[in-house]
């Protein structure tokens, strides 16, 4: 189907309220929405990794991609929601004599209304998701100068979720991870943060520095687990969390033509796939049954087995690793797998330590760990807050706190409270959780969340790659794993989010 110019224009007609209308204005992508009488346009490509606007969906002013739930305003462009930042290029729309033209780039940016309020000192510990977004939003609204952040790793703040996909498989640069730039924010790279001193409301540096703070935010992560069989210590085994984990690894498979990988769950498999990617011979030791079984549940694991394995990945399930020596893996029936190096993708744990040694309230391992927070995610310390990967958080559509390790959630975690210390926001957070997952040609989205897949139905056929498969917690549905379902998913996430 030919691609339309929109510069020609359409019949007036075509643009009911809410649907999304593609074309073309000077070889460049542009989607049209009738948004409250209003007909918007907008560029058609999500700005965080190019996915086709047209295929996604309009809901409460905002419309969606397909691919990653980024999210942007109709009237202005704006990337509201990550994983994307940057906003959508804006277009001038003339609509006359029962045709709706595109006529040019609208000239500049909207303006921000009113003054941009005080938020006080603010202190971020830890640059991931969390921290970056939460920056990032309060140097859009102008308030960078009062934000600083303190973070361990040398590297300026990057996409983590490139590390176990893109980027390990040699299809992004080392530039391509690096997230958007934070306009008047100190930003301090490479330091470390010993203590919090709650009392005199500041962060002792591991120089001796102090930093003051009026407001704390805690986002420091998680680590990934390390393994604990003999040979665990040696430099031919690798974990995949960090940029300086990617690297490290990358570096090794000059030397590499098979790799073993425990693990496989999300993390494991990713990296399973990015290996071959890469041309190496992959195995994956796992001591479950079927891979992804304990999230996706059996017919999910099945198909993903037999992927991979089309591949020419081999799978060892049910075992562990016992032994590792630099050329194979002993297994604990005694049985032996040939490998130059060895990838744990054992999952991680919430980075406590500095809320534990400050007194924080922690929650209970049973329910997830973490740091407790409350609605408005403050900790038991009300000037200290915590987001991402370490926050456990209540889940108004569960009826209890959970704690979810999810790069979106972690951003979207850090954009509310930046909008809540901005006096934009005195909802409670509530945002539906979300991440997606990248095996080969394959995409799974899952939106929402439950601590068993057992209760489920499918829909479609999971052997076709066709099929959102639905879990209930206590009799009510509250998730879904999708494949080949792009606008089932993201419309299950607008009807939970209305719940």
């Amino acid at each position: 189907m030919a691609e339309r110019d929109l510069a020609n224009g359409i019949a007036s007609t075509e643009l009911e309220e809410g649907r999304i209308v593609a074309g073309t204005l000077d070889g460049q992508d542009v989607v049209l929405v009738r948004h409250q009488g209003r007909v918007c346009a907008l560029s058609g490509i999500c700005t965080h990794l190019k996915a086709p606007l047209a295929d996604g969906i309009v809901a409460d002013g905002t419309i969606r991609c397909p691919f990653h739930h980024a999210r942007f305003d109709l009237a202005t462009g704006e990337a509201v929601d990550a994983p994307a930042f940057a906003p959508l290029d804006r277009f001038d729309v003339v609509e006359e004599d029962g045709k709706v033209r595109v006529a040019a780039a609208a000239a500049g940016e909207p303006s921000a209304s009113g003054a941009t309020p005080s938020v006080g000192r603010v202190v971020i510990i830890g640059a991931g998701a969390a921290g970056h977004a939460c920056a990032e939003m309060l140097a859009r609204h102008g308030a960078g100068a009062s934000v600083t952040i303190l973070d361990e790793e040398a590297d300026a703040p990057y996409d983590r979720t490139f590390c176990s996909k893109q980027y390990l498989a040699g299809k992004a640069e080392r530039d391509d991870l690096t997230l958007p730039g934070l306009d008047g924010v100190d930003l301090r790279t490479g330091v470390s943060v010993s203590k919090i001193d709650r009392d005199a409301k500041s962060v002792l540096l591991g120089t001796g520095e102090r930093v003051p703070y009026d407001t704390l935010v805690l986002a420091t992560g998680a680590e990934a687990m390390r393994p604990d069989f003999y040979g665990a210590d040696r430099q031919d085994v690798h974990v995949v969390r960090s940029l300086a984990d990617a690297d490290r690894l990358i570096a090794a498979l000059d030397q590499a033509g098979a790799a073993v990988v425990i693990g496989s769950s999300y993390i494991g498999l990713e990296v399973a796939a990015s290996l071959v990617g890469r041309g190496l011979t992959v195995s994956v030791v796992s001591d479950a049954d079927l891979p992804l079984e304990k999230t996706a549940g059996p017919e999910v694991g099945g198909m993903i087995q037999s992927l991979h394995e089309s591949k020419g990945v081999t799978f060892h399930l049910g075992r562990r690793v016992a032994r590792w020596d630099g050329h194979g893996a002993m297994l604990d029936d005694g049985s032996q797998v040939a490998g130059d190096i060895l990838v744990a993708g054992l999952g991680a744990k919430p980075r406590t330590m500095l809320a534990e040694a400050a007194g924080l309230v922690l929650a209970d391992k049973t329910a997830g760990g973490g740091v407790q927070v409350d609605a408005m995610l403050r900790t038991s310390d009300p000037a200290i807050h915590a987001i991402g990967d370490i926050a456990n958080a209540p889940d108004p559509r569960l009826g209890h706190p959970i704690r979810v390790e999810h790069w979106v959630v972690a951003q979207r975690m850090g954009q509310w409270l930046a909008r809540h210390l901005l006096g934009q926001t005195d909802d409670a957070y509530d945002a539906v959780p979300f991440f997606w997952s990248g095996h080969y040609d394959l995409s799974l989205r899952y939106v929402g969340h439950v601590e068993s897949p057992e209760d489920r139905h499918i829909d479609g056929k999971v052997a076709d790659r066709d099929f959102a498969v639905t879990f209930a917690e206590d009799g009510r549905d509250q998730a879904v794993l999708t494949a080949g379902r792009d606008v089932f998913a993201l419309e299950q996430e607008h009807r939970w989010e209305r719940d």
